[in-house]
């Protein structure tokens, strides 16, 4: 699979690609990198995005998320792995992710468990961080942008 076009090979790509990043960076300090990845991890998988799929399980697991718990993201209802608040995190990005799918977006029973357990900046931060992914996805699909070759770090450049 060859990737149809290359974003950052264009000023106006470089600069979609700088904003987003200056969006990640006001979510970062508000949630934990795990938590973040997982939730990235998992719209990716969704969405079919190889792509981001590779980025955000490579950064996990560069950041010591543990082998299981990655291969178990996208089971992660019938797994004992995840806490209860990673659980709400999922599920919002699963809901946050499957629009298409529901009538009514993100349920009131998941939206009250994320409420349960995460303070307001945290709840901000939630959302930006499953449209941010979910935008990121569509770049990645719509490239045709594939998995495997990332190396983690490598978004870093963009932050400068």
């Amino acid at each position: 699979m060859e990737p149809r076009f290359d974003l950052f090979a264009t000023e106006t790509g470089t600069r979609i690609g700088k904003r987003t990043a200056a969006v990640t960076a006001v979510i970062e300090p508000a949630l934990p990198k795990s938590l973040r990845e997982l939730v990235c991890l998992r719209a990716s998988q969704i969405n079919g995005c190889g792509f981001c799929a590779d980025v955000h399980n490579k950064e996990a697991a560069a950041s010591g998320e543990s082998a299981l718990r990655l291969g178990l993201v996208a089971a992660w209802r019938e797994s004992t792995v995840f806490t209860d608040a990673e659980r709400a995190a999922l599920a919002l990005a699963e809901e946050g992710t499957r629009l298409a799918d529901a009538h009514q977006g993100v349920s009131d029973e998941t939206w009250a468990r994320v409420r349960e357990h995460y303070d307001d900046d945290q709840v901000a931060a939630l959302v930006g961080l499953v449209a941010m992914i979910n935008a990121a996805n569509r770049f990645g699909v719509i490239l045709r942008r594939p998995g495997g070759s990332y190396e983690p770090g490598g978004f870093a450049a963009l932050r400068d």
